[in-house]
């Protein structure tokens, strides 16, 4: 069985106020062809489709168009989607009984029959070919916080219920598998020992949860949530993060892909990539921080004719200039790149561990201000200036007098 693995495409995405439509079109555009050359029996997509529970009408139609168009580029093709943390379960679902007409299988949540047992048929897809032939079958699991989960059993902990899920389905999949056809697990979570390299969830994070409580039983877990690309280490490559198919924030700076997997059950999955291009990249300017001065005129000389989103890698003894922004703004005026903001970097003059540490009887008899003090010296490396001081103490006054 031959499946495509993507995930947490983050649709509706705005990057520093740009939005990034032009990138995630060009994005659904490239995938369809990719579908269209490789004719997968099954595409899954794991998670994050869009970037907002609210997504705009736009944005939801960018979506639908390109559904349809990765349909009709393999029409015997199964497509099953995941909800991720950043979508809404229930809007994802609302045109689930329509999706089915295209082949699509969208799950947003865990769902009781009327007898209150769980559905579990819900999550287990079987994948056919042309001929109606069954391929294997998809173990679909949306994003559930741990606690969410349902009990299946009164002998399960609370604390087991995520387990006792995965490992229920993976248990029932084999159950209606005796031809032992290849298994794919998906999931939208945070696995120990990830690489989370450049990731950074404004949504919330996901607790950890070790490889093995995701049940034994499956070929492959097509995983959503970390950004990075990667295979799991001690999974034998039959647990992979397909990764972010565009950069969602400029330390996401490595190649972006789908994942393309042939699977024979039993055996190590074959695994390729096929890059993603994007049209606006993500550059940070320069590599390594350098005055800023410097950064300006590496700004100027920016190609005009070059789209990107630029970040400005700014090295730092004191402080930035009052108008950085505003000088690195005009710098950019008159070229296709878009200026986004200003990382810097400080000098730390402190040796690590110069500073004694505190206990909570040190911070409660500490004043305001010298608290206030002693953290903008560890994080500024530097005492802070009497201006500073006077102004802080200040509004101090003025607060206790108010109260």
């Amino acid at each position: 069985m031959k499946i495509i693995h993507t995930s947490d495409w983050h649709l509706g995405h705005v990057l520093f106020g740009y939005d990034r439509q032009t990138e995630q079109q060009s994005f659904l555009e490239q995938l369809t062809d990719i579908v269209r050359q490789e004719q997968p029996d099954v595409l899954v997509v794991s998670g994050d489709i869009y970037h907002s529970s609210t997504p705009s009408a736009s944005v939801q139609k960018m979506y639908t168009d390109a559904m349809l168009g990765i349909h009709q580029a393999c029409p015997s093709m199964t497509i099953v989607v995941t909800a991720g943390n950043h979508d809404s379960s229930s809007k994802l679902e609302i045109d689930g009984s329509l999706w089915e007409h295209f082949g699509v299988q969208v799950i947003g949540s865990i769902e009781r029959k009327e007898d209150g047992t769980v559905n579990l048929d819900k999550h287990l897809i079987e994948v056919k070919n042309r001929q109606g032939n069954t391929l294997g079958f998809v173990v679909a699991v949306p994003h559930v916080y741990p606690q969410n989960f349902p009990l299946l059993d009164e002998e399960t902990s609370r604390e087991n219920r995520q387990t006792c899920f995965f490992q229920k389905l993976l248990d029932e999949t084999g159950r209606r598998n005796p031809a032992q056809l290849p298994v794919v697990l998906m999931a939208h979570l945070s696995v120990e020992g990830s690489d989370r390299t450049g990731h950074d969830d404004t949504a919330g994070g996901i607790d950890y949860v070790p490889l093995r409580e995701l049940g034994q039983g499956y070929d492959y877990l097509a995983l959503g949530h970390i950004h990075c690309p990667q295979d799991l280490k001690g999974s034998q490559h039959r647990a992979r993060y397909c990764g972010t198919p565009l950069a969602v924030n400029f330390d996401e700076s490595y190649p972006h892909s789908v994942s393309v997997v042939e699977l024979i059950h039993g055996q190590t999955p074959v695994i390729r990539t096929v890059e993603i291009k994007n049209p606006i990249p993500l550059v940070t300017l320069p590599k390594e921080p350098a005055p800023f001065q410097e950064v300006l005129q590496e700004l100027q000389d920016f190609p005009n004719d070059l789209p990107a989103y630029l970040r400005l890698n700014v090295w730092i003894d004191d402080f930035l200039p009052p108008n950085a922004n505003e000088q690195a703004s005009e710098a950019t005026k008159g070229k296709k790149a878009k200026f986004c903001y200003i990382k810097t970097t400080r000098e730390q003059r402190l040796s690590d561990g110069s500073l004694e540490h505190l206990s909570l009887h040190d911070l409660r008899t500490m004043s305001p201000l010298d608290i206030a003090k002693r953290y903008f010296l560890e994080s500024e490396g530097t005492e802070m200036d009497e201006e500073l001081c006077s102004m802080l103490d200040s509004v101090l006054k003025e607060i206790n007098e108010t109260d």
